[in-house]
Order: structure tokens, then sequence, then C-alpha cells
């Protein structure tokens, strides 16, 4: 019994003792806690229950050359409540007015919300959502409603900023410009403007703001606590001109739609200063509609077959192995070079031609023998002139995604032989992108001054100028002027001339010079493809804009030439052009101008100069009676349906301020 007792005692003793060391070890641990490592502890519990979260800069804005606003960054807000901020008082005090003006803002009844707010107070919701996607006006007015307009602490404010990239001009230009889109890594990118210049001009500086944790991963912004605004990123203007892209954009579709071809793009260059007036690339769904699929014209690099015919005319001319007088024998129209043929569209030739004319009817034939018996002996030196006038090299663009030339060089002797010298003739064997070809185009009409396309004109910090860009020469001389000359004279009788290849889009009422390409393309997979083409330039007197238009893969059954496909595309957005100048410059008060407009019909509209009164437009397009009358600063009513229009104001009556006219069609 003792010997139990003692055990007890001993066993008793022993915890004791153990309890004593395990409370002075708390003690110390808590000593070690509070005095030793507090600011650590202290530091990390801030650390996981408080943290910086970026607050994005909005990015600058994109504008067209005309200050029309193509892309910006919009505020949107996010309104949520934390329900166990409010103290008791002021939540029984305004959850009814809270209740009636989210009804009110909702559409929903008072009953909803004020369940709705008790449901989130009974369940301790410190998150609960009160509005998305807000503007800025009607943010402010929420925050402003009874018991959120107490602040975070008081009223149980939670307001959440993000930005969208909005486009108010809608999808002009779209790939061009840029927006933002994520790879298959989830990783952002920019494609177009907003990606080359975003990181110098339009990215901001973010800011910062403490939020603090309130559970299930969701964070809860310390309003106006250690918060560095974000600095906005600056302006950018660009060159396009939206009237111009408009007009490319629809006339472009308006043609992939009546051939059903596979893509095509559309590049308006200003010849003076190469700046990009417009540029438009479309490509076909699985459905049969038409998107900005791909930036074509700078990315896309193709044999561009007889428009490239300018290049190996000039080549030839500089070197002085020909003149546009010599004659050539088209022979039977069928040349043969180890085993393969060269033949011209018309079957048994052409007879004997001179120089000039074998470009103005694209004799295929023609230009290989000018350009094979001159160089057969010396291929270097033709190659070695396409490479002086910068034909081998990239433009060096800004935007991201420039297809890189192709013209093999005769020392490259794993890649050179036998058919690329009379193949490059006639635009095989070598590669450009549409904007490439159109830079060289572009070139001749400014009398061989060749210049860097360009895309921005300027950069702003609100109306500060912070850059301008000028006109940027890549060679000041890609050929004497008196070859500019000669292959000029040429370009404009392939238009005017009947025998000329695009003789189909003449126009007496203003001028046009060019050279169409008809190539067969992916023919290593299939015959019957084709790439339709036309580059040139308008008016032929003083060179005002050059313009390049590239069709794929059209459908063959309705149709293939470059004359047929991509010409007609050409002069709508010449014409247009034409008619849109000769308006704003009888708006303007030219005296006695008088300009008849050409309208997508072919008939014509004499102007009137003076801008206070209405115009007859009845002989007009629907589209071009419409600019003309919203140009007069007039609204614009259409009803009805067919080709006539008759407008519900005589022509000569007097502008009122906020006239209305309504266009009647049958």
């Amino acid at each position: 019994m003792a010997t139990t007792k003692k055990h007890i005692i001993n066993r008793t003793y022993i915890v004791s003792v153990l309890i004593f060391i395990l409370a002075i070890s708390i003690v110390v641990k808590l000593v070690n806690i509070q005095f030793v490592k507090g600011d650590y502890y202290i530091g990390l519990s801030e650390e996981n229950n408080i943290k910086n979260v970026i607050i994005p800069a909005n990015r600058g804005s994109v504008y067209s050359s005309n200050g029309k606003l193509l892309a910006t960054s919009v505020p949107k807000y996010d309104i949520r409540f934390d329900a166990l901020a409010p103290s008791e008082k002021n939540f029984n005090d305004n959850i009814e007015e809270l209740a009636i003006s989210l009804s009110k803002h909702h559409n929903k009844s008072k009953s909803y919300f004020i369940q709705l707010l008790k449901n989130a107070r009974d369940s301790k919701n410190r998150y609960l959502l009160i509005a998305r996607n807000l503007g800025y006006n009607d943010h402010v007015k929420i925050k402003n409603f009874p018991l959120l307009k107490l602040g975070s602490f008081k009223g149980g404010l939670i307001v959440e900023q993000k930005t969208k990239r909005d486009y108010p001009m809608g999808g002009v230009a779209q790939r061009t410009i840029g927006y933002e889109r994520k790879d298959d890594k989830g990783n952002v990118t920019r494609p177009g403007i907003d990606g080359a210049f975003g990181s110098k001009y339009l990215t901001g500086v973010d800011g910062k703001r403490l939020s603090q944790k309130i559970g299930k991963g969701q964070w809860k912004p310390i309003e106006d606590f250690n918060q560095i605004e974000p600095q906005d990123g600056l302006d950018i203007y660009t060159t396009i001109d939206v009237k111009i892209q408009d007009v490319a954009h629809f006339s472009l579709l308006e043609q992939l739609e009546k051939f059903k071809a596979d893509h095509g793009s559309v590049v308006v260059m200003e010849v003076s200063t190469g700046e990009i007036k417009a540029i438009s690339n479309l490509g076909r769904t699985s459905i049969g509609t038409y998107y900005e699929k791909l930036n074509y014209a700078v990315g896309e690099s193709h044999e561009p077959g007889s428009t490239f015919k300018l290049m190996g005319m000039v080549a030839a001319l500089e070197d002085k192995v020909v003149d546009t007088s010599d004659v050539i024998d088209t022979e039977t129209g069928v040349l043969s070079f180890y085993g393969r043929n060269v033949r011209d569209s018309k079957r048994g030739g052409y007879g004997k031609i001179s120089v000039a004319k074998a470009f103005e009817i694209s004799s295929n034939t023609a230009m290989v023998k000018l350009i094979n018996e001159n160089y057969k002996e010396k291929p270097e030196k033709f190659v070695d002139r396409l490479y002086s006038m910068g034909l081998n090299s990239t433009l060096d663009l800004p935007i991201l995604g420039e297809g890189i030339p192709k013209i093999t060089h005769p020392t490259d002797k794993k890649n050179w032989d036998g058919l690329d010298l009379p193949w490059m003739a006639f635009g095989y064997g070598v590669s450009l992108t549409p904007l490439q070809t159109l830079t060289f185009y572009n070139a001749i009409a400014n009398d061989g001054v060749m210049l860097r396309p360009r895309f921005l004109r300027e950069v702003k910090d609100f109306d500060k100028k912070v850059e301008v860009f000028n006109k940027e020469i890549i060679n000041p001389s890609i050929c004497s002027i008196e070859t500019a000359k000669k292959v000029q004279k040429m370009m404009q009788n392939v238009v005017e001339k009947k025998h000329g290849t695009a003789h189909n889009i003449y126009s007496s009422n203003f001028s046009m010079a060019g050279k169409t390409g008809t190539c067969q393309t992916e023919y290593w997979k299939e015959s019957g493809l084709y790439i339709s083409s036309f580059a040139g330039y308008f008016p032929v007197e003083n060179p005002k804009y050059s313009c390049i238009v590239v069709i794929h893969k059209p459908e063959k059954e309705i149709g293939y030439y470059g004359n047929i496909v991509a010409a007609p595309v050409f002069k709508k957005i010449a014409q247009k052009i034409y008619s849109e100048t000769a308006i704003e410059q009888t708006i303007d008060g030219f005296e006695n101008l008088n300009v008849e407009l050409i309208s997508n019909n072919e008939s014509y509209l004499k102007t009137i100069n003076d801008r206070s009164v209405i115009p007859n437009v009845t002989k007009l397009s629907l589209s071009d009676a419409i600019a003309v009358l919203e140009n007069l600063g007039l609204e614009v009513e259409v009803y009805g349906d067919g080709n006539k229009i008759n407008q519900s104001i005589k022509s000569g009556t007097k502008i009122t301020k906020n006239q209305k006219i309504i266009l009647k069609l049958t």
C-alpha cells in the first residue's frame, strides 16, 4: 500500500515538473515571439493579409490622321459590398434607402435588395457584387448611394477598377492598329501599331494600392492608403485616314465576296510622304464571311507575277540594254527553257512589238526575252541592279512580322539554276510582300525617291507634342528621272490605251497609272490557283496616292485575271478619293470648279460651289449621295429599296441648321 502511495506521489512530482517546464517553455516562446521576433511575425502577418495590388495604367489612345479616335482605354468599375464593415446602426438606418436606390438602378424590386443585403449580413459576406462593368458616371452615382457613401470602413464600399480597350470606329484597320490577345502560353501579345509602339509610348506607369485579405482569396482595397496613382500612356496619331480606310475596306470586301476569294489586302500610300492612309486585310472564314485575319500586306511574301515586270523594266532601262522603242519578236507566244514553257495569254503571241507595248500588254515572252538575252551571260548584273534598288531588303518597319523578300543571287550556287533569270523576268521565283511592292511603285510615282512607309505622325501628352515623325528616305534615287518618266508613261498607257491590260478601268474623268498582275500560286499542290493584283498611282499628272490590291485564290470560274479581279478595287478607291477631294474643294469655296463626280455606277453629278444650298444627288450612288450631304452638315435618312434616288428637299434650297433630308429609293 505504502509502495503504491509513494509511486503515485512520485508520478505526481514528475508530472508537475513537466508541466512547470512546459509552462516555462511557453513563457519563453511568448517572450521570444513578442519581444525578439515580434517585428518579423507582425510583418509576416501583414504580408499574408495586406499586399500591394497593381493599378494598371491606362494605355494611350490611338487616333487617325484627322483626329478620329481609333483605340482608347476606358476604365470600367465593379462595385462590391462588405456586409460586415458597417455598424449595426449604420446598416439598419440605411438599408431601406440603399435598396430603393439599387432597385431604381437595376430595375428590380426594393424587397429583392433588402433581402439580398440582409442575407449578405447574416452570412458574413464581405464581397457581395452590387454592380459590374460600370462606366465612370454610373460608378460615381452608385458610390453616392445611401450607406455606400460612408466609404470603405463605415459603409462597406469596395470599388474595383479595370481597363478595357475600346475601338470607337469599330474594326477600322484592326490588324494594323493592334489589340491585346493571348498566345498559346497565356502571354499577352499586341500586334500592329499597338505592339510596335506600345512599350515606348502607349504603356503608362502602373500605380499601387494596399489591399486587405478578407478570405476565400478575396482582397478588399484599402481606400486612399499608401496609393501610388497610375500615369496614363501617351497618345499616338497615326497616318490612317478614316474616309480612305473605309473606302478601301468595303471595296476590297465587295470584291472578295464577288469572287469568293480566300483572302486579300489593300494599301493606300501618300506618294510624297510615304504615309499609309489605308490598309485593309481580310481573310475568309469557313462560312464564307471575311474579317481581319492576318496582316497580309505587311507579313505575307508571295510571288508577285506581272507586277514585278516594272522592276525588270526599270533595271533594263537603267543599264541601257534596251529602250522603250526597241522591237521584240514574241514569235509563237511560247518560249522553252530546260523543258519548261513560258506562254503569253494570247495564243500565237503578239508578233513583233515595241518594248513599251510589251510592258503595256504584259507579254510574258517579250519580257523574258528582253531580260534573258541581255543578262544571260552576266545574270549577277541584273540581280545586282535589283539589289541596288533595295528589293532584297526589308523595309525595316516598326510593326512586327514583316515578310522577308526573296531574290536569289547567282553567286548562291546552292539555290540558283538556269530557270531563275527568265522566271524572274515575269515575277516567278521571287517573293515580296504587298507593301514592299507598293513601296517600289510609290518610288516610281515619286520620280525615283523611295520612302519608308510610315504609320505614325506624332506622339502627344494631352496637347503637348512629344515626338513628330517626318518622312524618311530609304533611297534618294532608285533610278534616273529619265527612266522614271519612261515607265510612268508605260504605266499610264496600261490604263489609257485600248491595248493596255487595265483599259477596262479607264475613266475620262480622272487619270490612273499602274500594272496588272496574274500569277499562279501553290502550283506545286494543285493547278488553277491564282493571285490577282494591281499596283499603281493617281492622278497621273501629279501623283497624290499610290495603291496596291492583292487578292488570293479567286474562284477561277468567276474570274482570276488581275484586270478583272484586282484593278476594279483600285479604280473604286481612286474615284472615291477623287470625289471626296472634289467635294471638299467645292465646299471650301473654290470658284467655278464644277467638277464631275463619279459614283459607283458611273453616273455623274455637277456639284454646286455654294455650301449653303442643297445639291442634286439623284444621279449618285447611295453611298456617294450620303457622303456629299453629310459633308454639308445635313442629317440623312434613307427609306425604300432600289437604285433610283429621290430627295425630299429640292436642289438649290438654302441649308438650315440641323436640317434633315430624306432619300427615298425606288
